[in-house]
């Protein structure tokens, strides 16, 4: 017996009832690009899997000089907002027809540069760059590699860079935590409002920072240089640098803004130390956004960055094919 044919392209086209280009876009995961309806899609991709057809990748990428990877290096995979941007950016790969790789290559700059370097190495056809410590070098070694690139959380000033918009979003939750404190004073450290965590050398903590100053001084509440506590973003530095303000104070400060997550950590480990009655004078904030932490025994307010909708943005750049330099800010929710 005669092994039965295989179908082609063009068989798939008839029987779904489409132009061969547009099976060719919904079985590489171009469709969104050409706007092709999602039922057509749908279609499309059922026939195909019904039909036994699959695609040559490896020969595809050959032919076109493409891998089908899609790069994308971070520096944290616990942190959750990084884990939202490697969540999104693997469904955005994956509804292009690439195959993500993700590497999780920490704050130090030579480590980041390995990283990017070895991606490149492997031919990716793109790669999203997250919380870049020394960003142009990064540029510097995907425009040499021509690969097409993209920058998030951290911006680079050579290459398409999407970022929360930090500034306003620090403004916005300082504006709140001094709304829901008493009015404080110039002459008692104890009601002022004060900023924990992050360095103040790195793009991010350097808006935040920017966005709490600016608010507090419009409120006039901005009274001492030590308000702001840039102590770097391990949870053990925060812990000890709140512990050292309890004790300079002799108690909590009326309102406390933890710059990030994993500063909160070690906050919390803090709290837990302390009695309820100690916690309850205080009023909370952090920028950054866990579920979890809104169970704590005490109210917090929380910045939810969009992770999604940066994702998204970055992935409409690197499908235009845009190697200018530009700045997109995402305005974050608060929760």
């Amino acid at each position: 017996m005669k092994s039965r044919q295989k179908s082609t392209i063009y068989d798939i086209a008839q029987k779904a009832g489409a132009s061969p280009s547009a099976v060719s876009a919904a079985l590489n995961g171009k469709w969104k690009q050409r706007r092709l309806k999602k039922e057509t899609v749908d279609r499309i991709q059922r026939i195909a899997q019904e039909e036994g057809y699959m695609a040559n990748l490896q020969a595809r990428g050959l032919r076109k000089a493409e891998s089908g990877l899609a790069g994308m290096v971070l520096p944290d995979h616990e942190n959750r907002f990084f884990a939202e941007l490697s969540q999104q950016f693997a469904k955005e790969a994956h509804a292009r027809g690439l195959c993500p790789a993700i590497v999780h290559a920490g704050r130090d700059a030579d480590a980041q540069l390995t990283s990017v370097e070895s991606l490149i190495a492997y031919s990716v056809d793109l790669l999203m760059i997250a919380g870049a410590t020394e960003p142009l070098s990064l540029a510097s070694a995907c425009s040499k590699a021509r690969i097409r690139h993209v920058f998030v959380d951290h911006p680079c000033s050579e290459a398409p860079s999407i970022v929360t918009d930090n500034t306003g979003g620090a403004a916005m939750l300082t504006k709140t935590l001094l709304d829901e404190m008493d009015m404080p004073s110039e002459t008692d450290p104890t009601t002022w409002l004060y900023f924990l965590g992050g360095e103040s050398s790195l793009p991010a903590s350097a808006d935040r920072i920017h966005g709490f100053r600016q608010q507090a001084e419009a409120a006039k509440v901005l009274f001492d240089p030590g308000q702001i506590l840039a102590c770097g973003y391990e949870s053990e530095k925060a812990e000890e640098a709140l512990s050292d303000l309890y004790s300079r104070l002799g108690q909590l400060p009326a309102g406390l803004f933890v710059n990030s997550i994993g500063c909160f950590e070690g906050v919390l480990r803090f709290l837990s130390r302390l009695p309820e009655g100690d916690i309850s004078r205080s009023t909370f904030g952090c920028f950054d956004h866990d579920p979890f932490a809104t169970l704590s025994r005490f109210p917090l307010r929380m910045v939810r960055q969009r992770a999604d909708l940066m994702v998204e943005e970055a992935f409409r750049q690197l499908d235009k094919g845009t190697s200018e330099a530009c700045l997109i800010r995402v305005a974050p929710d608060l929760v």
